[in-house]
């Protein structure tokens, strides 16, 4: 993810509206797009991965027939 090539994450109306504004706006407001898109996935990433250890946790101790 440190290594990507240029994307594009503009809807067809914030395209328009950043090629009127010029190069660098458009860059700029593709960032923030990118930028804001990955907060939810950090936090699905986030649950997702707590849930996986719990489970993880869980079936250990129903492995060995350890319950609490």
């Amino acid at each position: 993810m440190l290594f990507t090539v240029t994307l594009q994450a503009q809807c067809s109306v914030c395209t328009k509206t950043a090629l009127q504004m010029g190069e660098k706006p458009a860059q700029g407001l593709n960032s923030a797009i990118l930028y804001l898109m990955m907060a939810p996935f950090a936090i699905v990433g986030f649950i997702g991965y707590r849930w996986w250890k719990g489970n993880k946790k869980f079936e250990e101790e129903d492995a060995t027939g350890n319950k609490q």
